[in-house]
Order: C-alpha cells, then sequence, then structure tokens
C-alpha cells in the first residue's frame, strides 16, 4: 500500500477545498444528486462550506483521497449556507437544498467538551478498499483530546459499520428511519468509542 499522510486541512498549505469537495461529492452522491447529477456544480456547491479546523484529510500519491471530520459542542464540520448553494443550483433549488441540510448540519451538537462527533467520512471510489477510512480515524482516535467520540451510520452502509467496529467502536442506539424507501435505509445506528483511562 502506498503511503498515507493525514493532516489538519487548515494546514495543507495549498488550496485543498476542490479536492475535498471531490471526495465529499464522491462519499455522498447518491444522497447529493438529488439536487443535481453534475458533479461539477456539486463540487462547487459544497466547496466554501468546509470547517477546515474541524476537517482531517488523508493524502495518497499527491491528491486527497479521503475526508474525515471530527465536530465538537463549539463547531459543526460543514455549516450551510444559503447563497452558495443558490448560487450553484438556482434561486429555487438552492432554498430546497439549504432547508434540507440546515438541519443536519447547523445544529449545535449537545455534546460536551469531552465529546468529538465524527461525521462526512469519504473516500474516492478508485481508492476504496486501501485503508484510507481506518487511518483517518485512527489518526483522529490517537490525535485529538477527546475522551468521547459518537458518530452515526446506516444499516445500509454496511463496509463503514464494518470498519467502525473493527477499531472498537460500539452499538449504543439505533433509530427507525420514518422515510426509509425513499432514503434508501432502516435505521440510523449511533455507536461511540471511549477512550481508556
Amino acid at each position: 500500500m502506498k503511503s498515507i499522510a493525514i493532516y489538519n486541512m487548515a494546514e495543507a498549505g495549498r488550496d485543498v477545498r476542490d479536492e475535498v469537495a471531490e471526495v465529499f461529492v464522491d462519499g455522498y452522491y447518491g444522497e447529493l444528486s438529488y439536487f443535481t447529477k453534475d458533479r461539477s456544480t456539486l463540487i462547487s456547491a459544497f466547496k466554501d462550506l468546509f470547517s477546515s479546523e474541524v476537517f482531517y484529510v488523508a493524502e495518497r500519491q499527491g491528491r486527497i483521497a479521503g475526508i474525515l471530520a471530527c465536530s465538537n459542542n463549539r463547531r459543526r464540520a460543514m455549516p450551510v449556507k444559503l447563497d452558495p448553494l443558490q448560487d450553484a443550483f438556482g434561486a429555487q433549488t438552492g432554498e430546497l437544498a439549504y432547508q434540507v441540510m440546515k438541519n443536519e448540519f447547523n445544529t449545535a451538537l449537545p455534546y460536551d467538551d469531552g465529546m468529538g462527533y465524527i461525521e462526512c467520512v469519504a473516500t474516492l471510489t478508485r481508492d476504496r478498499g486501501k485503508g484510507i477510512s481506518s487511518a483517518l480515524l485512527k489518526y483522529v482516535l490517537e490525535k485529538l483530546p477527546y475522551r468521547r467520540y459518537v458518530l452515526e451510520v446506516t444499516d445500509a452502509n454496511e463496509a463503514a459499520h464494518r470498519i467502525y467496529s473493527k477499531l472498537g467502536f460500539r452499538e449504543f442506539e439505533r433509530k427507525a428511519e420514518a422515510n426509509a424507501e425513499a432514503v434508501g435505509f432502516k435505521y440510523r445506528i449511533y455507536m461511540e468509542w471511549t477512550r481508556e483511562k
């Protein structure tokens, strides 16, 4: 396996927003394609929304191949703003995207200072199966100061569920999805990892 360099997005030393947005769009294309199937438009819509202080990137062969955000009670991964979405999608679709995403991404987390919330984990399709997501998770668990980490994964994302379980995350809650048929999964599974004292 080629070596993977992991670092905080804010310390990249170059503008990596387009690369991070490409990974984000590739990883969440199934959900995002509802707004448009044009990947370049999706990249344009999201590239300025990332909170670089909480995003970590995995670089492989000189390019960003994976991303992971570890939010906290003071900063979310990508606070959604109306203007960039309307600029990219047009007034009506941009407004729809904002309304759909604002509760998910703009709501403050109800956690104390000792907890990190893992979100926006994604790897480029061509780089999957190379240990990039695992490397990002291990890096964050080792380097960040939180005592407890929480994440959400759907029952449909079996590969991610396996990775999280292998790294020691344990399920503590499962919520049925009201719109299961429309969104393609039945449950939101909440998992946690606690640092040993």
